[in-house]
C-alpha cells in the first residue's frame, strides 16, 4: 500500500473490527485500510458478507425486520438492499431469459396485496391504484420449471397484455403448446400476440361451496369439475394442464414472506413488492436447485452449464 499523500511505501499496522488490514505511513503516521470492493459498487458501504447474508434470508421467506435483526442492520438498509439487488436482477432476467427454446409453457397468476385488501379500501381510496389487490402473472416452462416471464399488476386486460408480450421476447421462435387458467383476456392477448405458433388451450375449474365456517374463509373450495377448452390449435390434451405452475407458485409464498398469508410482513410499496419478485425468480432459476431435477432451472433450460451463488446478483 502506498500513502495517498506521502506516495511512500506503507507498513503493515494491525487490523480492524471487521478484520481488515491496516496500514501506517512512517512519514506523516497517518492510517489507512486498503481499498475493499463494495457490492452495488459505491451505493452500499456493508461488506459483502452482510449483503449476502442479507440476500438469503430475503430469498428464505425472513421478513425485512427480522433480517435487520439477524443481519444486526437497520430495516431501510435491508430494503436499500433489496431495492439494489432487484434492479440487478431485473438485468439478469431480460439478459439471460431471452429466446429460450421451449414445448409445453403453463400460466398462471397468483394474488397478493399492497397496503391493504381491496374489500377494505375505503371509499376515498376507491381510484386509488397505489394500494390494493396486486396480481402476479407466471409463466413457466413444463420440463425445466424455468420462469420465462412474469408481471406484476392488477388482474385486468392491460397486464395480461403485457405479460403476455413479455412471453413472447422470452421464447424462441417455433411453435409450443401454452395452458393457462380460464381467465378470459388471455384468448384476445394470446391469439394477437402469437396467433398460430401456439396450440392454446384452457383448464377451467368448477368449485363447489364449504360448508365449514373455518373452511370457507381460510381454505380454498373443493374442486367438483375440471373442463379442458381448446381455443387455438391442436394441443395435447394430456398436457393441458397448469400443476405445474400451480405448485411453482406454492414455493412461491413459502419463500417470500411478502405473500405469506395472515401475516402483518405484506408490502407496502408497490417497488418493494416488485424488486422482491425479481430477486426471488432470480435466485429460484439460477441459483436453487429443484428438488426433482436436481440441478436448477437455467441449467435444464440449457441457459447456463453452472449453479450460481447468490453473490453473481451483485454485479
Amino acid at each position: 500500500m502506498t500513502c495517498h499523500a506521502c506516495r511512500i511505501e506503507a507498513v503493515k499496522a494491525g487490523k480492524g473490527r471487521n478484520q481488515v488490514q491496516r496500514y501506517k505511513c512512517q512519514q506523516c503516521g497517518k492510517r489507512f485500510i486498503e481499498p475493499q470492493p463494495k457490492p452495488f459498487g459505491a451505493d452500499v458501504r456493508l461488506p459483502r458478507e452482510t449483503v449476502i447474508r442479507i440476500l438469503h434470508c430475503l430469498v428464505e421467506g425472513t421478513s425485512v425486520r427480522a433480517t435487520a435483526r439477524l443481519c444486526g442492520v437497520e430495516p431501510k438498509t435491508v430494503l436499500t438492499i433489496l431495492t439494489l439487488a432487484g434492479e440487478s436482477c431485473e438485468r439478469i432476467m431480460g439478459r439471460n431469459v431471452h429466446n429460450v427454446k421451449v414445448a409445453d409453457v403453463q400460466a398462471d397468476e397468483i394474488w397478493g396485496f399492497v397496503g391493504k385488501k381491496e374489500q377494505h379500501k375505503s371509499p376515498k381510496e376507491a381510484h386509488d391504484n397505489s394500494i390494493g389487490d396486486a396480481y402476479t402473472f407466471v409463466a413457466i416452462e413444463r420440463d425445466s420449471k424455468l420462469v420465462l416471464n412474469f408481471a406484476l399488476g392488477r388482474r385486468d386486460k392491460a397486464t395480461t397484455n403485457a405479460f403476455i408480450e413479455g412471453l413472447r421476447d422470452a421464447v424462441a421462435p417455433g411453435t409450443f403448446q401454452i395452458s393457462t387458467d380460464g381467465f378470459q383476456p388471455y384468448i384476445n392477448s394470446i391469439d394477437d400476440t402469437f396467433g398460430e405458433r401456439v396450440d392454446y388451450a384452457q383448464i377451467i375449474k368448477q368449485y363447489g361451496n364449504n360448508d365449514v365456517e373455518g373452511q370457507r374463509r381460510y381454505s380454498p373450495p373443493e374442486v367438483v369439475d375440471i373442463i379442458r377448452k381448446v381455443i387455438i390449435g391442436n394441443p395435447d390434451q394430456e398436457k393441458i394442464c397448469t400443476s405445474h405452475v400451480e405448485r411453482s407458485n406454492l414455493t412461491m409464498r413459502m419463500h417470500m414472506r411478502r405473500l405469506t398469508r395472515l401475516t402483518n410482513a405484506f408490502s407496502k410499496k408497490w417497488e418493494n413488492l416488485w424488486y422482491a419478485l425479481c430477486l426471488y425468480f432470480t435466485w429460484y432459476n439460477f441459483i436453487r436447485i429443484h428438488q426433482t431435477l436436481r440441478i436448477t432451472p437455467a441449467m435444464a433450460a440449457g441457459i447456463t452449464e453452472r449453479v450460481w451463488a447468490i453473490g453473481d446478483l451483485l454485479a
